[in-house]
């Protein structure tokens, strides 16, 4: 694997983005300065990330998320440390 994390990933496994590898690996991500915990998916290119917004669930029982706009720096956890 690549010492840069991918330019999209998600944490729902049914998502095409979705990379086991990587997520194993742990990555962090700083959206706009500041380091995220909730971050359900997010794309470097386009400059976004989708957040869980509290604990409310949808119909399928996934988390409800909000699209969030501004500048996106994933980063590996491990090389970090």
């Amino acid at each position: 694997m690549s010492e840069a994390p991918p330019n999209r990933l998600s944490v729902n496994p049914k998502s095409p983005f979705y990379n086991e590898a990587a997520l194993a690996r742990g990555v962090g991500v700083r959206f706009k300065g500041e380091d995220r915990t909730n971050v359900e998916e997010y794309c470097v290119s386009e400059g976004w990330v989708r957040l869980a917004v509290g604990r409310a669930l949808d119909r399928r029982g996934n988390s409800m998320t909000m699209k969030y706009f501004g500048p996106v720096e994933p980063y590996f956890r491990d090389v970090e440390a």
